[in-house]
């Protein structure tokens, strides 16, 4: 007869992974007013500016013009200003000093977070684009690889820097600062003009505004995303989460 004998020992790290993701999916969606924030004043925008005339645009295709912008900017406002907050708070709270002591690694931590955001981002990007689909809006079908690309170089990016944010600062300045990136962004980022060619450094700068542009001219016109914006894109996608692997902090 077979003896049991106890093989105590951590679970492999892709278990780990899963079930970190689902506990930031259900927080995520426990915080209502949160998911109604990001969901809901995109859908103003989309609605308000793609199908009346509230502000001058270089087309005649509001909505071609518009849902890129929108979608841009709510990519930002989940991965970057929404993740900012939230993370500055549970280490103000205890939460990642918890999860410290737990197997989960801090690189473990960093990727069930961005991996949480982007499946988060998955439905919203769904919903708005049905909806701007239902009022008229007709993207490029061939051109979507690319805008898909570019947008999850664009989130992974935000996310990096948001968690390096909210592990360097205080949560009250960790709101303050990512609050005012995210309105320095929508002022100058082209969400509702267009934006001249900046370059890769100029793109680099100004992220949300290359996102923008690069899904307007895959959605929009079928065209190819200017290796400007690939290439600064890309460097976020790199620089911000390796910045935030070294310096993250769990309390």
């Amino acid at each position: 007869m077979s003896t049991f004998t106890p093989a105590p020992g951590r679970a492999p790290m892709r278990v780990i992974l899963g079930k970190q993701i689902k506990m930031e999916l259900l927080l995520t969606a426990r915080r209502g007013e949160a998911v109604v924030l990001a969901m809901g004043v995109p859908l103003l925008v989309l609605l308000g500016a793609g199908l009346f005339d509230v502000t001058n645009l270089p087309t005649e295709d509001r909505l071609g013009y518009v849902v890129p912008g929108v979608l841009a900017l709510t990519v930002m406002s989940t991965a970057f200003t929404g993740q900012a907050i939230t993370t500055g708070y549970e280490r103000s709270y205890g939460v990642l000093k918890r999860l410290g002591a737990s197997p989960l690694t801090r690189p473990g931590l960093l990727i069930a977070k961005t991996a949480a955001v982007l499946a988060q981002i998955v439905v919203q990007v769904l919903v708005l684009a049905l909806v701007g689909f239902a009022v008229g809006w007709r993207p490029e079908a061939g051109a979507l690889l690319p805008a898909v690309g570019v947008t999850v170089l664009a989130a992974a990016g935000y996310s990096g820097l948001a968690l390096l944010l909210a592990s360097v600062l205080k949560p009250e300045t960790t709101t303050g600062a990512a609050t005012l990136i995210y309105v320095v962004m929508l002022s100058v980022g082209g969400i509702m003009f267009g934006a001249p060619d900046l370059g890769a450094a100029g793109w680099f700068l100004l992220p949300l505004a290359a996102h923008a542009e690069a899904l307007r001219e895959a959605l929009m016109h079928g065209g190819s995303v200017p290796l400007g914006i690939w290439a600064a894109l890309l460097a976020w996608a790199i620089v911000w989460p390796a910045a935030a692997a070294r310096n993250f902090k769990w309390e």
